[in-house]
């Protein structure tokens, strides 16, 4: 049963890092989207006239969930990575 309460421990460590990972790169996505795209929104003929307020924000949410699933995803994966050949035992 220790052997599972582990296991647990471990799944969850890993996924909170994932997720803490995955925040970071989704706050530091949305800034660095939504610069250029309001600036564009402003400056830019076409955009002005196309870009409305709801498209600019579903622009920048879309490039921010984006980043949040890649990197909790990767990270997630590396550490189950790195989990997964530490347990390796030696016959």
């Amino acid at each position: 049963m220790a052997s599972f309460d582990q296991k647990l421990a471990m799944a969850k460590s890993c996924s909170h890092e994932g997720v803490v990972a995955g925040a970071k790169a989704a706050v530091i996505a949305t800034i660095a989207t939504a610069i250029p795209t309001v600036a564009s929104a402003k400056m830019v003929p076409w955009a002005r006239l196309h870009l409305n307020h709801t498209a600019q924000a579903l622009i920048i949410s879309t490039v921010a969930g984006a980043a949040y699933f890649i990197v909790a995803d990767k990270t997630v994966l590396k550490n189950a990575r790195k989990n997964s050949f530490n347990n390796v035992t030696q016959p």
